[in-house]
């Protein structure tokens, strides 16, 4: 069976890279870091492509809840002077029609608040992992320093070359390919420029979080 995203997302954050360095011999713990960086990638790609497709479905199901509204109360509006002319033919129909967008509304709102909630969880997933991997890039980074400062005093051997440079989020283009398709919002991608803003976009935002909390500590002194 195939392991579920939140089940993947659960087992890389709460996993060590060095616990699965020191349990596998025979293998160079910078290809296993390398390796589990990769993982953490994919993983991203899978969680930001289920991102775009709930938004796409939270997306049509607002759309299609506010049409609903707007025809329940035009037709609560013509049943009402249908009445007031003695229609109760004319009436009768808005009335069945009023009847079924009632039935519909309900379900509507639950699928709107479920894709909102989904979306919350997602994006908790992309933010959880981004952390997770520029953990596993500062220890490797590390590992990488310690192996060479052994091979420059001949005390160990040559370092791994482990230039992991960040990789373009392929996801971004998934995503706008998503809800292109889905929503008839037109994409928003431009390639590996506008992948690199959204990166930098990202770690803007991660920063100002950070001084966000670091002026709730202050305030609470």
């Amino acid at each position: 069976m195939k392991e579920s995203i939140t089940g993947r997302v659960g087992r890389i954050v709460s996993s060590s890279v060095n616990a699965l360095v020191d349990a596998i011999e025979n293998v160079a713990p910078a290809m296993v870091m390398e390796e589990a960086i990769r993982e953490v990638d994919a993983v991203l790609d899978e969680v930001r492509v289920e991102l775009g497709k709930t938004l796409a479905q939270k997306h049509l199901a607002g759309q299609r809840l506010s049409d609903n509204r707007k025809k329940h109360t035009d037709l609560s509006q013509k049943a009402q002077i249908a009445v007031t002319e003695k229609r109760d033919d004319l009436a009768e129909v808005a009335i069945a029609q009023l009847m079924d967008i009632e039935a519909q509304i309900p379900v509507l709102e639950k699928a709107v608040t479920e894709a909102g909630a989904r979306e919350s969880e997602l994006e908790g997933y992309v933010a959880a992992l981004q952390a997770k991997r520029r953990e596993m890039r500062e220890e490797l980074v590390l590992y990488t320093k310690s192996e060479e400062k052994s091979a420059a005093t001949g005390s160990g051997s040559a370092a791994v070359p482990a230039d992991i440079s960040a990789k373009v989020d392929k996801a971004g283009s998934a995503f706008d390919r998503i809800m292109e398709k889905n929503t008839g919002l037109p994409s928003s991608s431009a390639g590996a420029d506008h992948a690199g803003k959204l990166a930098e976009l990202e770690e803007l935002a991660r920063q100002n979080r950070i001084k966000e909390r670091l002026a709730a500590i202050k305030a609470s002194e």
